[in-house]
């Protein structure tokens, strides 16, 4: 394997996870993906392909060396497995990438302003994320017409999950019991207007049918709930999603939800969209979920609606800013159940997306038709 240095130890921290069905992407041992690996990983995930070939974009040719930065070592010979030919050129750090981007064709790991100006040549970012709207805020990103790939759906299921825990969190009162186990009080109770219930026959609004408001709504559905939404990219949903809305009926359909879960991407129309006017719209009583992006809010105005009693909580893993500060008056709601912006990690969360970003860095090499293309008109 080409190495432009000796990787620093920086990487053992991101080391890659075995996942059953992807062998080689977890061990520097195992055997590359084969197609049948790869078709397994997009039916799964439900990972669109661009309708042409990279090949046919205006300025693509066969990469020589590409910039790989944020990656285990472990996933060295399954990278360099895919890109026969390639120079990998291995970054620890920010500077280093900076330093190596003069000869890359291309970024693996990471979307960076500093990286892209440095590196003239570079037509392609592969991001390890699903968010990318830093990136897109990049102006060589549109002046330059770089090709951009992320992590969409990847964590979707777990972040589904995430959701969920949430959920049943406040409908059995967890959020109220943990805290009192704590304190070593047997408190029967929900303390008003808190009451327990149950998830089957409640609605749900996602606002975001995207991959992961997709996986939230399927796991409701399954609990028995009745699950409407809202996309921006028109009304198809699943058949079990009673009614997709646009975006302009988010505040109508609001009033109908005992649960709200936020899972769109930031965009200029998505910031700050969680307003005093959608507060005042929800159901009386009604709890918050958002494992979208903090800036969807406007903080201050949720914070009023929970202490007004309008939510009847929250369930944040996003907030704005992050970390939250410490006098912030969300860490003292007993309403509210914070987590920090973890609800995208799991045990095999890794391994997927060097799987993903194998595949994208077989096809970028090949010339072949790109998973997860971003669109960056849009921002996702």
């Amino acid at each position: 394997m080409t190495i432009h240095r000796p990787l620093s130890r920086i990487f053992a921290c991101l080391a890659v996870i075995s996942l059953a069905g992807f062998p080689g992407v977890g061990r520097a041992d195992a055997p590359a993906q084969t197609p049948s690996d790869v078709a397994t990983l997009v039916q799964r995930l439900g990972l669109e392909e661009s309708p042409a070939p990279v090949r046919e974009r205006p300025g693509w040719r066969k990469p020589q060396k590409i910039i790989v930065w944020n990656v285990a070592p472990e996933a060295g010979p399954a990278l360099q497995a895919a890109a026969p030919g390639v120079e990998l050129l291995l970054a620890k750090d920010a500077a280093e990438a900076v330093a190596l981007a003069r000869d890359a064709d291309a970024v693996l790991g990471f979307c960076s302003a500093e990286v892209l100006a440095a590196g003239p040549n570079i037509g392609w970012v592969q991001s390890f994320s699903a968010g990318v709207e830093r990136c897109v805020s990049i102006p060589a990103v549109r002046e330059r017409d770089i090709l951009l790939t992320n992590m969409q759906r990847v964590a979707g299921p777990v972040m589904a999950e995430h959701v969920m825990a949430m959920m049943l969190g406040f409908a059995r009162g967890l959020h109220f019991y943990i805290p009192e186990r704590m304190a070593t009080r047997w408190t029967r109770g929900l303390p008003a207007p808190g009451r327990m219930m149950t998830l089957e026959g409640k609605t749900v609004l996602v606002v975001g049918l995207g991959g992961i408001g997709v996986e939230v709504a399927t796991r409701a559905h399954a609990l028995g709930m009745r699950v409407i939404a809202t996309r921006a990219s028109g009304r198809e949903g699943p058949p079990f999603v009673s009614y997709v809305g646009l975006p302009d009926e988010l505040v109508k359909l609001a009033a109908e939800a005992d649960f709200v879960v936020n899972t769109a991407p930031l965009t200029p129309a998505t910031t700050r969209m969680f307003d005093a006017k959608f507060f005042a719209a929800v159901k009386p009583g009604a709890f918050f979920v958002n494992v979208g992006r903090g800036q969807s809010v406007v903080q201050d105005e949720l914070i009023a609606a929970l202490r007004s009693g309008r939510l009847g909580g929250a369930g944040l893993d996003v907030t704005d800013p992050e970390p939250l500060p410490a006098d912030s008056p969300l860490w003292q709601m007993q309403n509210v159940i914070l987590t920090p912006h973890v609800s995208a990690q799991s045990d095999v969360d890794d391994s997927v997306r060097m799987a993903v970003a194998v595949e994208n860095l077989r096809r970028y090499v090949a010339g072949e038709k790109m998973l997860s293309v971003v669109d960056v008109a849009k921002g996702y």
